[in-house]
């Protein structure tokens, strides 16, 4: 299932003339200067597929509209239909991404950017919400007149992830660019001090003292590096000293960290070197039926207390299922009983995200065993703890002690279908 994007072929010549309007002086200059490989740029200024991530951050570098230049054919849009391991969403499903308040919630995130050196920690599985959150906590640090930076870990590619100081470097050219301030790493990273002491040094003498303002850095889906461990600890332990350092150091107290992420942290860290045990923890709830009942009236449609009940059942307080099914009942694309009869098959509006969802299983057989042992349960299961967190990554899940249960009917009635007969 592909991840790629491609410049539509009339707008080739429009992105090559991109280069020199953006002051690069070849592929190779923007190569460098993005710290992506000479053949990804290529692929990318000739028409040819890349990581769509990698298609944001060059649109982003040369000033082009990506809903102009990408060639989204009916393939290509089929394939962002996937959920895989992120949060992004199809055209048609961007149109029902509307954040309904969860008190206390946003007010605790507002409270504590404004702290100095302060970190803030938002949980939940997929599609519950924290992306937008994190759009809302941005919003409320630009009206304080704060810098602001949004990372993705989610775009740092498999060459990025090869080592500690790709990544780093990747990170400190990444934060650099959004700032809008030069990147220097060759006047900053001196072999022999280590990739997180550069990062350090290059953070605070670089970019932290050249900002008037706090700078709020939100990085989301950090999860993306839980399975590479030789990064992670490296990289959360810096993240911890960093917060450590604000409690004496005035110029670090202008940073804010964000940090986002979808399961339980499955790495071993030192805990006097972890980021998710300090700070201010946020786990997003799903919604009630008032604020299903709140975002149904926002899109002008009436629910009355029986339908409400109904479709908690079918797919609990997701946030994400409970918009779809509000963005098709609004469009009058079915009804509401048909809604609830279709839901767990092929031809229901959840089609696309439960198949999406059956293909994450299916590239991983143990995690497709776990989740036929789950779903074939009258009670709540143990599972190891792995694929325990993975599951409720994926949100197909949720933890009640040591044990496991099905996220809602929906996956129950779906999976119970779709994995029967595997061998586990």
């Amino acid at each position: 299932m592909s991840r790629s994007l491609k410049v539509a072929p009339q707008y080739i010549e429009t992105v090559k003339a991109a280069l020199p309007r953006n002051r690069f002086a070849s592929q190779r200059d923007l190569a460098e200067r993005v710290q992506f490989s000479l053949s990804t740029v290529s692929n990318f200024l000739n028409g040819k597929p890349v990581d769509r991530f990698n298609f944001y951050d060059l649109c982003d570098q040369l000033e082009l509209n990506l809903e102009e230049i990408a060639d989204f054919s009916v393939a290509d849009k089929n394939s962002f239909l996937a959920i895989e391991v992120d949060e992004e969403q199809t055209d048609t499903e961007s149109e029902v991404s509307t954040y309904i308040l969860r008190p206390p919630s946003e007010s605790r995130c507002y409270e504590t950017i404004v702290k100095p050196g302060s970190l803030l920690r938002i949980k939940a599985p997929k599609r519950m919400g924290k992306t937008l959150l994190i759009e809302k906590i941005l919003e409320k640090a630009v009206k304080e007149n704060y810098r602001t930076v949004r990372l993705n870990l989610l775009q740092a590619d498999q060459a990025v992830l090869r080592g500690l100081d790709e990544f780093l470097r990747w990170f400190c050219t990444f934060v650099s660019r959004r700032l809008k301030l030069p990147t220097q790493l060759a006047e900053y990273w001196e072999e022999g001090l280590g990739s997180s002491q550069n990062c350090t040094i290059y953070c605070e003498d670089h970019l932290l003292s050249q900002l008037d303002q706090p700078l709020v850095l939100a990085l989301d889906d950090v999860d993306r590096i839980f399975p590479y461990p030789k990064i992670a600890q490296d990289f959360f332990g810096m993240l911890r000293v960093w917060h450590e350092e604000a409690k004496t150091s005035r110029l670090w107290q202008k940073l804010r960290l964000v940090i986002s992420y979808s399961t339980d942290v499955y790495i071993q860290l030192n805990t006097n070197r972890s980021p998710f045990n300090v700070g201010v923890p946020i786990e997003l709830p799903e919604f009630t039926s008032e604020q299903m009942q709140e975002l149904a009236q926002q899109q002008g449609l009436n629910l009355d207390n029986s339908q409400v009940t109904q479709l908690i059942e079918t797919v609990g307080g997701h946030p994400h299922l409970i918009q779809l099914a509000i963005y098709s009942l609004t469009r009058e694309d079915i009804t509401f009983e048909q809604l609830l009869q279709t839901a767990a098959t092929e031809s229901g509006i959840y089609s696309n995200h439960l198949r999406g969802q059956l293909w994450n299983l299916q590239q991983y057989p143990e995690l497709a065993a776990a989740m036929k042992t789950v779903v074939e349960a009258n009670c709540p299961v143990p599972l190891e703890s792995m694929l325990a967190f993975k599951l409720q990554s994926l949100g197909l899940v949720q933890l009640e002690n040591n044990s496991v249960k099905p996220r809602c009917l929906l996956y129950s009635q779906y999976f119970s279908q779709k994995l029967r007969g595997r061998e586990t």
